[in-house]
């Protein structure tokens, strides 16, 4: 039963099931009508900040009185490149960092001095374990649904009280 409270409660929290804000967005103006945003580009110093002026100025991001674009996460599918897709990379990015990380350690395991390769990184095993990391998600969810990934009650220590 509370395998099946965390798979759903898992399932909510990764599909988001909120409602979107229903505001307007605080005043925001595309930033190619923004005059502020437009003065802030005629004083760009160099090449690299104006060709990121022009980026800004063309992709349909928001700015304020200010002059700089703002981040609009609202559940608005127009702004979804905006905050959306790097989290879902970071927190895939982080995932495989951590999934290669406790595969290291559960390979380190069999060998006969396993704290030495705490120490000491075989490489080689190490790249192994980052390279199989890539399908961290599908890996994570056949461990949960085995599991392996849980341990039995009796096999976790419980301070005396």
């Amino acid at each position: 039963m509370r395998r099946l409270f965390a798979l759903v409660s898992g399932l909510f929290l990764w599909l988001g099931f909120t409602l979107p804000a229903s505001a307007d967005v605080a005043g925001l103006v595309p930033c190619g009508e923004s005059a502020a945003f437009q003065a802030r580009a005629a004083n760009a110093i160099n090449a690299q900040a104006a060709a990121r002026f022009d980026f800004y100025g063309s992709s349909g991001v928001l700015c304020g009185t200010d002059g700089l674009p703002h981040l609009i996460v609202d559940g608005d599918l127009g702004h979804l490149g905006e905050f959306a897709i790097p989290s879902i990379m970071f927190l895939y990015i982080a995932g495989w960092i951590g999934w290669a990380g406790r595969s290291y350690l559960i390979a380190s395991r069999k060998n006969k001095n396993p704290e030495q390769n705490e120490i000491f990184i075989d490489v080689g095993l190490a790249i192994t374990c980052s390279l199989a990391g890539a399908t961290w998600p599908l890996a994570a969810f056949g461990a949960f649904a085995s599991g392996s990934m849980m341990e039995s009650d009796d096999k976790i220590t419980v301070s005396p009280r």
